[in-house]
């Protein structure tokens, strides 16, 4: 990807962090139908290797739409009058459990550009409390001209 003419810059950066909670998971549980009992049964998650109940991956990686909405707003805020679109996300993993009650930071950083479909290329990572990576991915952004 080469430096493009886009309303963000290589190394732009924003975070968001949140505590995951019961309540989160049991919200997630009914919007995606993921009753898997490693989500939702605590006697069957201790007898599994994680020894507990672990929050879903999507649960965890739907953070990082929040820092999407992050640089988007970083943008405006620079004078950008278009519109950013989300055109998903690639190479996703994750690397590490995430349980209820661990407080994630969710990072975006520009990485590259695509300057012929006027796109931006991120490195996007959600890490738990104790500083290890649990969600590590790439994302592409679309910046249309008002």
């Amino acid at each position: 990807m080469e430096q493009a003419s886009l309303p963000v810059a290589i190394g732009d950066h924003v975070e968001l962090s949140k505590t995951l909670t019961e309540t989160d998971v049991a919200l997630f549980t009914a919007v995606s139908g993921d009753f898997d009992p490693l989500h939702v049964d605590e006697v069957y998650a201790r007898s599994t290797p994680f020894g507990r109940r672990i929050a879903h991956g999507l649960l965890a990686m739907a953070l990082l739409s929040g820092t999407a909405s992050l640089m988007s707003a970083k943008a405006r805020a620079r004078g950008f009058a278009g519109t950013s679109v989300s055109l998903g996300y690639d190479r996703v993993r994750f690397v590490h459990p995430v349980f209820i009650g661990d407080t994630l930071t969710a990072r975006y950083t520009i990485q590259g550009f695509d300057l012929a479909k006027q796109r931006s290329l991120g490195r996007v990572t959600v890490d738990n409390d104790a500083g290890t990576t649990c969600v590590a991915g790439t994302h592409l952004m679309k910046w249309q001209a008002a």
